[in-house]
Parts: structure tokens; C-alpha cells; sequence
């Protein structure tokens, strides 16, 4: 199971880009956990200056605006 963090404040984008995410994750056939992360002190932690951001495992693999789906799908099966 990959442990994935949507890191923003719960804007629209951000909820898009976590519903995004689990779509790509059941087409995929991937399981996965994931946390929405809100707490502008957690994601500062990240380092992520631009929302929404994904962690996948620990690793940063993207922030700021929605994440293009064959970039999704590539995160998800490595």
C-alpha cells in the first residue's frame, strides 16, 4: 500500500488532485492510503511553497497546480 499526502488548504484544486489521485490508484489497480494534509505548518515542513502538493512514501513528487495523469500513473507504479 502507498502512504500518499495531498498537502494544501482544501481548495478546490486541492480536493480535484486528491480525487485524481485515487481514480489513477483504482485504474491502476494500486492500493493506496491517502491523507489530506492542512495544516499550513505541515506542508511549510515539506518545503512546498505552491499548492496542492502530493508526498507518495515520504518522496515530494509534485506541487503546485493539478497533476497531469500520465505523471500520476507513473508515480503510482514505481
Amino acid at each position: 500500500m502507498k502512504d500518499i499526502k495531498v498537502l494544501g488548504p482544501g481548495c478546490k484544486r486541492c480536493v480535484t488532485t486528491a480525487e485524481m489521485v485515487q481514480t489513477e490508484a483504482d485504474r491502476l489497480g494500486v492500493s493506496v492510503k491517502i491523507d489530506k494534509v492542512t495544516d499550513y505548518a505541515a506542508i511549510a515542513a515539506y518545503g512546498i511553497a505552491s499548492t496542492p502538493g502530493i508526498v507518495i512514501d515520504g518522496k515530494i513528487v509534485h506541487a503546485g497546480g493539478l497533476p497531469k495523469s500520465d505523471d500520476l500513473a507513473r508515480w503510482l507504479a514505481a
